[in-house]
C-alpha cells in the first residue's frame, strides 16, 4: 500500500488527526500537512469555461480508412491504416456544471489529435450549423442563453428575444427545437466541424472542407417528455452512459466523412460557403469517407484530463488551415485566450494538452512553468536556437480587396436566413417530426416568454420558415394566426 505524503513527497503520520497541543488542545500551525491540505483544498477550482462548461471525455484512436492525399498533405492523414491518438470532449453548450445532461441544448463535439506534426484541434457541435455568423454577436448570443444578472435564473425570454432579432439563427434553432436537441446518449449523435476550413495537398492545390462525424451506433433521440423526466432520474445520464459504455468494452465509434469544395467554386456559389448558418447540399458536394475513431479509454483523473483539456481552433497542422469563415477567425483568438485565463500561460505543458511532437520556441517563464530552457530565449540569436522554416507557410487565400469595412458578407444568389430552415422542415422532417417540432417550439416559447416576443417569433421568424409551421405554433400558443405565405 502506498504511504500518504506531502506534495514534496515527505511521509505523513496521520490522515485523520491534526497536530494539536495535547489531546484537547488547539491545532498547531506547524502541522505542515494540514496547512498544505487546506490551502490546496480552497484552490481546487479553476475558472469555468464561459460556455461548454459541463463536459464528458474519452481517449481513443483515429484510423485513416481511405486515401485523401490528393486533397491534403496533413501527415496524420497520409496513409490508409495510419493511427493517431486523440481525446474527445463532448459537452453541453449553455448548461453549467451540475446541469441536467438531457436538457434541450446543442452539444459541443471537440477532438484533439496528437499528431507527429503537433496537435490538431477540431472543435464543433452535434449540428452542422450555428446560431450566428459573425463573432461580434457571439458573446451576445452566449449571454442570452445564460442566467439573468438580476435574478441568477435562466430565462427563455432572453433567448427568444435574441433569436427573433437575429434571423440568421433560424436554421440552428430549427435543429435545436427538433429531435436533435435531445439526443438519447452522446454515443447516438453525430458530430460536425460546422465551420468551413481549408485543405491543401502536396502540390499546393487548395480545397474548402466541412467535417462530418457519423455515429456508428445510429442516431437516436429522446422525446421532449423523456428528456425532462431524465432530469430528475439522473442529471448526469449522458456522462454516466459514455463512461460505462467504454468501461464495459462497448467502445463508441464515429466515421469521418468530408465535403470538399474546389477552391475556385466559392466566389460564384449560390450562397456564401463560409456562412456557418448554412449547410452545403450533399447533391452539390457529396460526402467523401476519410476514417473513423474509437473511444476505448476513460479518463484516469477527470479534472486533469477533461476539465483542464484545452481545445484551440488555431491549432492546425501543415495541410489544414482556416477559411474566410468569420466565426473561425474570431474563435482562433478566443479559444486559446480562454485556456490561458483558466489554466495559465503554460496550459500547453499540462499532460492532456501537451503535444507528442517536440516543442521549440522562445516562450519563457510564467506561472507553473516546468519546461526547461537551456539555450537562447530570443530570436534572432547567434547561439543555435530554433529557426522558423519557410517550407511551412501559413494557409492563405486570395480575395478581392477594397476598403476595410464593417459589413455583412457579400451577397450570393441564394443567401437567405430562412431557406435552409425551410428545407429542413419541409424536405427532411417527416410529419410526426414536424408535429414534435411545433410542440417543442410552443412549449419553449410558452415558458416565460413575453407575449410581444411570442408574436414576433410567429410573424417574423417561424412563419418565414414555413407558413404552416407558423400557424401551428400560433394556434398552440393562442396567438393571432398569420395569413402570410411561407
Amino acid at each position: 500500500m502506498d504511504k500518504t505524503t506531502t506534495d514534496a513527497g515527505n511521509p505523513v503520520s496521520s490522515d485523520e488527526h491534526s497536530l494539536t497541543a495535547g489531546p484537547g488542545g488547539p491545532n498547531l500551525l506547524q502541522d505542515v500537512y494540514l496547512v498544505e491540505k487546506l490551502a490546496h483544498f480552497v484552490r481546487e477550482r479553476i475558472p469555468d469555461r464561459v460556455y461548454h462548461v459541463k463536459g464528458f471525455g474519452g481517449f481513443g484512436t483515429f484510423e485513416v480508412t481511405h486515401d485523401v492525399t490528393g486533397f491534403t498533405k496533413a501527415a496524420f492523414l497520409n496513409a490508409v491504416g495510419k493511427r493517431t491518438p486523440l481525446l474527445a470532449r463532448i459537452s453541453l453548450v449553455a448548461g453549467e456544471e451540475g446541469y441536467p445532461d438531457t436538457d434541450r441544448d446543442v452539444r459541443g463535439f471537440a477532438l484533439k489529435f496528437y499528431t507527429e506534426e503537433g496537435n490538431y484541434d477540431l472543435v464543433g457541435n452535434n449540428t452542422p450549423v450555428f446560431f450566428v455568423r459573425d463573432p461580434m454577436k457571439f458573446p451576445d448570443f452566449i449571454h442570452s442563453q445564460e442566467r439573468r444578472p438580476e435574478t441568477g435564473l435562466r430565462d427563455n425570454n432572453m433567448q427568444w428575444d435574441f433569436w427573433t432579432l437575429s434571423p440568421e439563427s433560424a436554421h440552428q434553432v430549427t435543429y435545436l427545437m427538433g429531435d436533435r436537441g435531445t439526443p438519447r446518449t452522446l454515443r447516438h449523435m453525430n458530430g460536425y466541424g460546422s465551420d468551413t476550413y481549408m485543405w491543401q495537398n502536396a502540390g499546393g492545390e487548395r480545397f474548402w472542407v466541412k467535417y462530418h462525424w457519423k455515429t456508428e451506433q445510429g442516431v437516436e433521440n429522446l422525446s421532449d417528455a423523456e428528456a425532462k423526466a431524465m432530469r430528475g432520474a439522473d442529471p448526469d445520464f449522458h456522462r454516466r452512459d459514455l463512461h460505462d459504455a467504454i468501461a464495459r468494452g462497448e467502445h463508441p465509434a464515429w466515421r469521418l466523412e468530408v465535403q470538399l469544395m474546389p477552391y475556385a467554386d466559392a466566389p460564384g456559389y449560390r450562397f456564401n460557403p463560409f456562412d456557418v448558418t448554412k449547410v452545403w447540399p450533399h447533391a452539390d458536394y457529396p460526402l467523401i469517407p476519410v476514417g473513423r475513431f474509437v473511444l476505448d479509454r476513460n479518463p484516469t483523473d477527470f479534472f486533469a484530463e477533461v476539465t483542464q483539456a484545452a481545445f484551440d481552433v488555431a491549432n492546425f497542422v501543415p495541410g489544414i488551415g482556416p477559411s474566410p469563415d468569420r466565426m473561425v477567425l474570431g474563435r482562433m483568438f478566443a479559444y486559446a485566450d480562454s485556456a490561458r485565463y483558466r489554466n495559465g500561460a503554460n496550459y500547453m505543458e499540462l499532460p492532456v494538452n501537451r503535444p507528442l511532437a517536440e516543442v521549440h520556441n522562445y516562450h519563457k517563464d510564467g506561472p507553473m512553468r516546468h519546461g526547461l530552457h537551456s539555450g537562447p530565449v530570443y530570436a534572432p540569436n547567434s547561439y543555435g536556437g530554433p529557426q522558423a522554416d519557410p517550407r511551412y507557410p501559413d494557409a492563405s487565400w486570395s480575395f478581392e480587396g477594397g476598403e476595410i469595412v464593417r459589413a455583412a458578407y457579400e451577397a450570393h444568389r441564394d443567401d437567405d436566413d430562412f431557406i435552409q430552415a425551410r428545407m429542413l422542415y419541409r424536405d427532411v422532417l417527416d410529419a410526426p417530426a414536424r408535429d414534435r417540432l411545433a410542440g417543442n417550439i410552443a412549449g419553449h416559447l410558452g415558458d416565460g416568454v413575453e407575449r410581444f416576443i411570442q408574436q414576433r417569433a410567429i410573424d417574423g421568424y417561424w412563419s418565414r420558415v414555413d407558413a404552416d409551421l407558423g400557424r401551428d405554433v400560433a394556434r398552440r400558443l393562442g396567438l393571432a394566426v398569420p395569413a402570410m405565405a411561407g
